[in-house]
C-alpha cells in the first residue's frame, strides 16, 4: 500500500512541474518581436548580449532589452553567434520535454517492477527462521528407533566443537524416507524443538519459479541463512521435487532442475560440518533422487519412516478421538485394527469424518458404522 501512494505521488510531482513549467513559459514576461533580419544586423553590430534558442522562436537580450524573433532552424546560426561571442542557450521542445517525463515514468515503474519482482521471489523473508518450535519428542507417536538414531546427532549438534576434537563429525544431511502422511515433517520439528537449535523448513515450491535462475539462487539463500543462524536445522520436505536426477535434453524446465541440484551440490559441499547446521530431507521415493546428490558425505543416513504399527496405531486412536465422544465400542484396540496400514495423517483424517457424520445425523458419540463409512469416503 506505501508503494502504491508512493508511486502515485511520483506521478502527481512530475505533472506538477511539467504544468509549471509551461505556465512560466506561457505567462512569463512578454518580449519585443522584431524581424530575423534586424536580430542578424544586430549580431553582426556586437549589440546582441544571450540568446535562447527555442523550438518556434529565439529570445535574445540586446543592451539591457528582451526581444524575440522567429527561428528559421538555420543550421549554421549557433556556430556564428558562438564565434560572435554572444552566450547560447538551446532549449528542449515541448515534445522532447514529454518524452523525457514519459521515459522517467517507465524506468520509475520498470525498475519498481523489478525490485518487486525479485523481493517477491528472492525476498530474506522466503524461509522463515523458526526459533521454538513448540514441538517435542514425546508429541511423536513411534519412531523409537528413529529417535534414539537421532539422539547423538543432537548432542554433536549442540557443541560439535568438542565432537570435532575428537575427531567425530556431525552428519551434514539426513534423508527421511517414507509415504505421506506418517510424520516426517513432524519429526523434523520435534527435532529441531528437542534439541532446542533454529528450525528452517522449505518444501520443493518454494524453489520454482517462472523466471529462470531464481531457484539457485533461492537454495544460496537458504544455506547462507542457515549459516548465519547456526546450529540450525533445515527440513526441505517433498525433495523428491527438486533433487531429481538430472538430464541435460535442454528443455528450459530440465535446465533449472539441472541448476537447483548443481546448487544443492555446491552448498552442502561448501559448509563443514563443524558449522552446526543439519539439513533434513523428506522424500517419498529415494530412487527418483539424483544419485551425486544423496551419496555419502552429502546425505550421511537414511532412515526409512514406515506406517505405525498395531501398538502406535492405538496410541494415535486414543490421540485423535479425545475430545470427539466416540462410542463404547470404538475402542483404541478396535480402532486400531480396523485401520492397519493407514498413515498418521489418514488415521485423523478418519475420525475427524465419522465425528462430522456423527455430527450430521444429530448424534452426540459416532459409531463404528461411522468410522467404516469414513474409511470408505477418504
Amino acid at each position: 500500500m506505501k508503494r502504491k501512494s508512493l508511486f502515485i505521488w511520483i506521478i502527481i510531482l512530475a505533472a506538477l512541474c511539467a504544468g509549471a513549467y509551461f505556465a512560466w513559459d506561457y505567462f512569463g514576461a512578454k518580449k519585443t518581436d522584431i524581424s530575423y533580419s534586424n536580430f542578424y544586423k544586430l549580431i553582426e553590430a556586437g549589440q546582441v548580449d544571450s540568446v535562447v534558442i527555442k523550438e518556434d522562436s529565439i529570445e535574445f537580450t540586446s543592451q539591457g532589452k528582451d526581444f524575440k524573433t522567429d527561428n528559421p532552424h538555420s543550421p549554421t546560426l549557433e556556430e556564428y553567434l558562438l564565434k560572435n561571442d554572444v552566450a547560447v542557450t538551446v532549449e528542449k521542445d515541448s515534445a522532447e520535454i514529454f518524452n523525457l517525463i514519459f521515459d522517467l515514468i517507465f524506468y520509475i515503474f520498470f525498475f519498481g517492477l523489478i525490485i518487486f519482482v525479485f523481493r517477491k521471489f528472492i525476498s530474506p523473508n522466503t524461509f522463515k527462521v523458526v526459533h521454538k518450535t513448540g514441538i517435542k519428542f514425546d508429541d511423536v507417536v513411534g519412531m523409537e528407533n528413529l529417535k534414539r538414531d537421532m539422539s547423538q546427532v543432537m548432542k554433536i549438534m549442540q557443541n560439535p566443537a568438542a565432537y570435532a576434537a575428537k575427531g567425530i563429525r556431525m552428519p551434514k544431511g539426513i534423508l527421511l524416507e517414507g509415504e505421506p502422511g506418517n510424520g516426517k515433517t513432524l519429526f523434523a520439528k520435534a527435532l529441531a524443538g528437542e534439541a532446542k537449535v533454529n528450525f528452517i523448513p522449505a518444501k520443493a515450491t518454494d524453489f520454482e519459479s517462472m523466471f529462470m535462475a531464481i531457484g539457485p539462487m533461492k537454495v544460496k539463500l537458504l544455506f547462507r541463512k542457515a549459516r548465519h543462524r547456526a546450529p540450525c536445522i533445515v527440513f526441505i520436505d517433498e525433495f523428491d521435487g527438486i533433487g531429481t536426477v538430472r538430464n541435460y535434453s535442454g528443455s528450459a524446465l530440465e535446465t533449472e532442475n539441472t541448476r537447483i541440484v548443481t546448487a544443492l551440490l555446491n552448498e552442502l559441499d561448501g559448509f563443514e560440518p563443524t558449522n552446526g547446521v543439519l539439513v533434513l530431507a523428506a522424500t517419498n521415493s529415494i530412487q527418483a533422487l539424483d544419485p551425486a546428490l544423496i551419496r555419502p558425505g552429502r546425505f550421511d543416513a537414511r532412515f526409512r519412516v514406515p506406517y505405525p504399527d498395531y501398538d502406535d496405531r492405538v496410541k494415535l486412536a486414543a490421540m485423535y478421538s479425545a475430545g470427539k465422544n466416540p462410542a463404547k465400542e470404538c475402542t483404541p484396540e478396535a480402532l486400531a485394527k480396523m485401520m492397519d496400514g493407514y498413515s498418521c495423517a489418514k488415521i485423523e483424517s478418519v475420525l475427524n469424518r465419522a465425528a462430522l457424520l456423527a455430527g450430521q445425523a444429530d448424534r452426540s458419540e459416532f459409531t463404528m458404522d461411522d468410522i467404516k463409512r469414513a474409511c470408505c469416503e477418504l
